[in-house]
């Protein structure tokens, strides 16, 4: 079965591609990248198409004979308006859901729990946001879940158009080894010594790791066909879990560093006095800069989402706890040879 990755040479993408190099030879893989991103996706073993995830002749060339496509590109973080983030991320989700039905091939879409909104769910408490938890209002200026949530939409609604497979990952914010946005932010901040102590740190931080997240879309590539489209969480690593503070510290403590901790009191981000830019700045990728409750949610919350659903109806779980992962991904940073850290 050759499955055609999108955003192969991404954070999601290469851990997909590396998850299925890993089954061997019986599991070709193809991804449709620019051209810049040629080498790292052979490097992984792809076969590399070059070529636009909004350019429908791209998909042609590239969808041509795929039984199953994994479309993890999308616009993530920039300063792009309204009109890009949908251009980029819904125009490519009509043209995968295109491909998709012209190939015969399932498709796995990489959506987030962005879409359910941001900060609101977390009074829902831990376990509390399922898949079928309804949709909250989203502010106009987050363009990145405005357009995260018309993809799912036009996803789905083409899926009930005529039962084509499909089956979003909903992932949280994710780390691991070629993140440019949290992890590099802070692995950056931890060499310079300074680890900010934020709240009490009792709290589970909403996060999973990059390879847990490829180890549930191959899970849902395995799966046996279901006509229509289904949802599932992908919110956390395997047990035991860890605190935010601990998080943190485990972060310092394979890095070889001893950060200056310093408090932030939470009354003083509630309050807006320079805790807002110290969290933004350091810890939380660029999609939050305008999300100030949001971005507080997530540092001092609980995570809400559920993942009963997949370990249910997949039987997928987690393989990598947190401790795990993180030594994984400063390995991998740390390392002078790997040009893909």
């Amino acid at each position: 079965m050759t499955v055609l990755v999108t955003g192969a040479a991404g954070l999601v993408g290469t851990h997909v591609l590396d998850a299925l190099r890993a089954r061997g030879e019986r599991t070709p893989v193809r991804a449709l990248v620019r051209e810049h991103s040629r080498a790292v996706v052979e490097s992984f073993g792809a076969e590399a198409v070059v070529g636009d995830v909004t350019d429908a002749i791209s998909w042609e060339r590239a969808a041509k004979g795929v039984r199953a496509i994994v479309h993890a590109a999308a616009l993530v973080a920039s300063h792009d308006s309204l009109e890009e983030y949908t251009r980029v991320n819904v125009g490519g989700a009509r043209l995968a859901i295109e491909a998709a039905r012209r190939s015969g091939a399932r498709l796995i879409h990489v959506s987030t729990v962005a879409v359910y909104g941001r900060a609101a769910v977390y009074r829902a408490g831990a376990q509390g946001v399922t898949e079928d938890y309804p949709f909250q209002p989203l502010p106009a200026t987050d363009f990145y879940a405005r357009s995260k949530r018309a993809m799912e939409q036009v996803v789905q609604q083409e899926a009930a158009r005529d039962g084509l497979p499909v089956i979003a990952i909903r992932p949280n914010v994710i780390y691991g080894e070629r993140d440019l946005l949290f992890t590099r932010r802070l692995i950056a901040n931890l060499k310079r010594r300074f680890l900010p102590r934020i709240g009490p740190g009792t709290n589970h931080l909403s996060c999973v790791y990059a390879g847990n997240v490829a180890s549930a879309i191959v899970a849902a590539l395995d799966a046996p066909a279901r006509p229509g489209f289904r949802a599932y969480n992908v919110t956390r690593d395997a047990s035991p879990l860890i605190t935010q503070r601990e998080f943190f510290e485990t972060f310092a403590e394979m890095l070889g560093v001893r950060p200056l901790r310093i408090p932030v009191p939470v009354a003083v981000i509630r309050a807006g006095v320079f805790g807002w830019s110290l969290l933004m700045r350091l810890l939380l990728p660029g999609r939050y800069t305008a999300l100030g409750n949001a971005a507080m949610s997530f540092i001092l919350g609980e995570n809400p989402y559920s993942i009963e659903r997949i370990r249910t109806e997949l039987g997928w779980t987690p393989p990598f706890d947190t401790r795990t992962a993180i030594t994984r991904t400063v390995a991998e940073t740390k390392s002078p040879g790997d040009a893909r850290a």
